[in-house]
Order: structure tokens, then sequence, then C-alpha cells
């Protein structure tokens, strides 16, 4: 932390600051640009794209910034930022591509759209910060072979819980444990939570409906933990994981773990709802080294062979900054996959849904996520959630049943399903390898 306020100082008094383009203007967004504008030196936030222009217009606002200047094309951008201006912009692409922009923030919770402007920005030479485990959970590892060939960084953000939890994991192995869970504590998981049910509180925080109800479902957990799971080579120990519903201090949870079979496993991603405290993350680990064993005891963190690790709260927006400066001053990855995928998202069905409905997607009315290893998602032809969106059923689906590709027809043309077969194509590639 220490030496990234410095470096940003540093920024600020060589009036070299880091150029920040966001896509996205939503409340998360809104957040993040009042905290750039207001809180952090050696940071400008010069564009800011969405496709209701002026949503983009309202966060700048928002925080405080008068001199908004409308553009249409890239010459623009660069002229204007060059002047002092602050930009808005109705097409994406324009950040992307922009000379006067060093790193991109991608704040839309889209996937489709997402994924084309995140291309675009590697296309020139453009490092991306996302806001977006929904992308991330569906085709962020073959993105991330994308970015690693175009010589630029994708990563998730500080503040979210996947990143929380990849700092304390990075924490935990820095003193010399061993990781065996990444865990996400939450308060609430209804799988039939629908945009209905949760009108009222999107309403009551002006937030996305879908997105609120995604929360409630338990699909962004799912995407949360995939994400996880994909930056450590951890896996689930059974589809939908745990989900151990504990009213205690998360400290108590290494009684209720084994750790030799946490250990067969590689480790596990999971989450607990109810533990204190919340909303926050933790991790369990171990050590089979007897010095490090007696201090810990010394230090009141039990006897082991488990012990807990947490961080009791995550600030979303407040962080992001952080890991925009530590992208662009040290190259440093907040949480990215490591290779294939580890775990995916699979789409659930919220409902019976008959023959020829068209699916809603994420925090809709239709489906809901949930965690699944990756070998048996392409082995059994499971349906991501993230490519659920769209897809035309092919026959009567009940309650509960998990889609499969042969369920739906996919929609011509999209850029996510040509990721998606190139992440699959490169899994069974290495699973072929591996046996």
């Amino acid at each position: 932390m220490i030496i990234i306020d410095t470096a940003l100082k540093e920024r600020e008094s060589a009036n070299n600051p880091i150029r920040v383009g966001m896509i996205g203007a939503g409340v998360m967004a809104q957040g993040v640009a009042n905290m750039i504008v207001n809180s952090v030196p050696g940071m400008e936030l010069v564009a800011i794209a969405n496709r209701t222009i002026e949503r983009a217009k309202i966060a700048y606002e928002l925080a405080g910034i008068k001199n908004i200047t409308e553009v249409t094309n890239v010459q623009e951008i660069d002229v204007a930022i060059s002047e002092g201006q602050y930009v808005i912009t109705d097409d994406a692409h324009l950040v992307a591509e922009a000379s006067n922009i060093d790193i991109l923030l991608e704040v839309t919770g889209s996937i489709e759209f997402a994924l084309a402007v995140c291309l675009n920005a590697f296309e020139h030479q453009k490092d991306v910060v996302l806001m977006n485990a929904e992308m991330d959970g569906t085709v962020g590892p073959i993105l991330k072979r994308y970015a690693d060939e175009a010589g630029v960084i994708v990563t998730a953000c500080d503040g979210d819980q996947p990143g929380v939890e990849m700092n304390l994991y990075r924490f935990v192995k820095s003193i010399g444990l061993t990781p065996l869970m990444c865990g996400n504590i939450k308060g609430l998981q209804d799988h039939y939570r629908t945009p209905k049910t949760q009108e009222s509180f999107a309403k009551q925080w002006n937030q996305n409906i879908n997105m609120v109800t995604s929360f409630a479902d338990g699909t962004k957990v799912s995407f949360e933990q995939a994400i996880v799971a994909n930056g450590t080579g951890m896996r689930v120990a059974t589809r939908g994981m745990l989900g151990l519903e504990y009213r205690g201090h998360i400290d108590d949870l290494v009684d209720k773990f084994e750790v030799d079979e946490l250990a067969s496993q590689g480790g596990i991603v999971e989450y607990v709802l109810g533990a204190e405290p919340g909303p926050g993350v933790f991790v369990l680990a171990t050590t089979d080294d007897p010095m490090h064993r007696e201090y810990l005891k010394l230090y009141k963190k039990g006897d082991g062979p488990l012990y807990s690790f947490y961080t009791p709260y995550h600030l979303c927006y407040f962080e992001v900054p952080m890991s925009l400066a530590r992208v662009a001053l040290f190259r440093d990855v907040i949480l990215a996959p490591i290779g294939p995928p580890k775990v995916d998202v699979i789409a659930t069905a919220k409902c019976n849904l008959g023959k020829g409905e068209i699916l809603d997607g994420i925090g809709g009315f239709h489906t809901y996520g949930q965690c699944e290893n990756s070998d048996i998602t392409l082995t059994e032809k499971l349906l991501p959630m993230g490519i659920a969106e769209g897809c035309k059923l092919t026959r009567n689906i009940a309650k509960d049943q998990i889609l499969t590709y042969d369920d739906v027809e996919l929609p011509e043309g999209r850029l996510c399903d040509r990721l998606r077969s190139e992440q699959d194509a490169w899994l069974t590639q290495n699973l072929n390898s591996a046996s």
C-alpha cells in the first residue's frame, strides 16, 4: 500500500498522472469516478464511455467535474484530453483506441459488449482492469491469453471480494503457509430470487436490478469464486460448492474441515453463509513447519493444523484506483487466470422452462449459476451461465435441471461463443496432455 501511495504522489509532483478511461457509468462506476477525482493524487479519470451518454456526464458531475466534452471520434478525444477537458462518449471503442489514455477500467458487467472492447484495447496496447466477474468467469482464461500475446495486462480488481481474497491468499503464502481454502462470506442465498423479488432493494440503492438479483440467487458468488479458482489453481469440492451455513466466527471453521481432504483436492474455493465478520473473505491454510506452528500458537492462531486468516470487509470502488496504480506503475496483476479454466459457472433452471423460450441470462427469471469444475463442464457439455443469455431452448427443462449445449440453440455470430470455443479447445488439449 505505502509504495503505491508514494509512487502516485511522485506522479502528481511530476504532473504526469495515470490517465484512466472508464467503460460504464452505473452506481459502482460513479463511486470510482468520485474516488479518482477527489481522493487519488497522480491519477486522472480523463474519459468515460457509456451507451447512455447522459449517465457518463452525471458520473462526472457527481464528482464535481464541470469541464466536460462530448466526443465522436478518436481525434476529438486526444485533443480534448490534451486541453484538459474530461471526455464523455457513447462509443467505448474510442476510449480503447485513444492515444492519451493509459489504462482502461471495465465496469459494465456485460459479456459480449465488454469482450469486444477489451480485445480492441489489447490491440491498442492498453491494460484493462475488470470490475466484471461475469465476463472473467466465462472466458477469462482465453482473454488472458490474448492479453499476454499483446504484451498487456488484464486483471480483476482490488475491493471486490475476489481481489481481496487474492491479496489475502498472497499474504498467507508470503509468510510460509499453504492456502487450502479461499472463501467468501455471504449473508443470503436463495436460488429462486428474481427481478420481481429484488425490485424494492434495487430501487432503494439505485442499482441494476439484474445485478442485485444475481447477488441474491447465488450467481454472483459463483462467478466470484470461479475467478479465484482460476487465479489460484483451486477447484470446488462439489457442484455448487458446499455453502456451509454457519453463524459463528470464521476462525471456528478450522474445526469443520480436514486438512488431508482439502490438500488432496489441491485446495478449494468456497462460500459460507452468515458467518462473522461479514461481508469479508477468508483463507484457511496449513503448514508442516514446527516452528511456524509454535509461533502461530503464540500469536493466538490456534493449535492447527488449519489456521484461519480473514479480511472483515471489502470496499469495492474505494480500492479500485489502487488496482489501476498497481498495474500501471508496477505491472502487478491483482487476480488473473494462471492457465486453462479450473472452475466454471453453469446455468441451472430457476423454474420449469418450455421449448422455444429465449433465456434471459444473469440475474433474470430463468436461470441461476453454480460452480462446477471445468473438466466436468467440458465432458458433460454443460452450458456456461455467461453464454446462456439469448439462447433458445430446444426442449422442456425442469426446475433445478442443469442446462447443456444440447438443450439450446446459440445466437449466431457472437464473440463470446467463439472465445468460449477457443477456451474449451485449450482445456481439452491441456487435459489430453495431462492424461
